[in-house]
This record gives C-alpha cells, sequence and structure tokens, in this order.
C-alpha cells in the first residue's frame, strides 16, 4: 500500500511506516499531524486516481524531525573582470514517520 499526496507545494510517495523529509512545516517533535491532499492511493491491486484529491483519504504522520539540510555552495564569477561572489544556503526540513494511509 503507498500513496501519492501533496504537502508543501510539492508531492511526495509514502508507505506505512516511512520516514519522508517534508519542506519545513509548523509542529514540534512527537507532534502528529494529517496530510489531507492525497492525489493518487494503490491498496493491493487496486488504484485509485482522485480529480484533483481522493476523497475521505488522508495520511497521517508523526513529526520525528526539524532540521536543516546539507550546506550548498554557490559561487558565481566571471573571468578577467574581478567578480567572485561566494553564497551558502542550507534548506529547512521537517522529518514524519506516516503512521497510517486511510
Amino acid at each position: 500500500m503507498y500513496a501519492i499526496f501533496k504537502a508543501c507545494g510539492r508531492q511526495y510517495k509514502a508507505e506505512p511506516g516511512q520516514i519522508v523529509r517534508l519542506e519545513k512545516m509548523s509542529g514540534e517533535v512527537g507532534e502528529n499531524v494529517t496530510l489531507g491532499e492525497v492525489l493518487l492511493i494503490s491498496e493491493d491491486d487496486r488504484v485509485r486516481i482522485g480529480r484533483p484529491v481522493v476523497e475521505g483519504v488522508a495520511v497521517n504522520a508523526t513529526i520525528v524531525e526539524q532540521g536543516r539540510g546539507p550546506k550548498i555552495v554557490i559561487f558565481k564569477h566571471k573571468r578577467r573582470k574581478d567578480y567572485r561572489k561566494k553564497q551558502g544556503h542550507r534548506q529547512d526540513f521537517t522529518a514524519v514517520r506516516v503512521e497510517n494511509i486511510g
């Protein structure tokens, strides 16, 4: 069984028991969240596709971590023009454990 759901502007595939890294969400570690925009759900041999969402189905998850990803270095330069710019970025994320789909 798996589901494809939409959260924070992106689409994710999830199975029960799986840990999924989402974009930053509000909430504390250990808090339960419901992700309601389920676009597709597959149960055994049956697949239900939403138009645009599957009615009456939600993904229930628990927040396990709030953190920041690895640092990404953005380096720009123009040759022979003495132009250099170095910038770094770390993306915030929320890791959730999918408890059940239904």
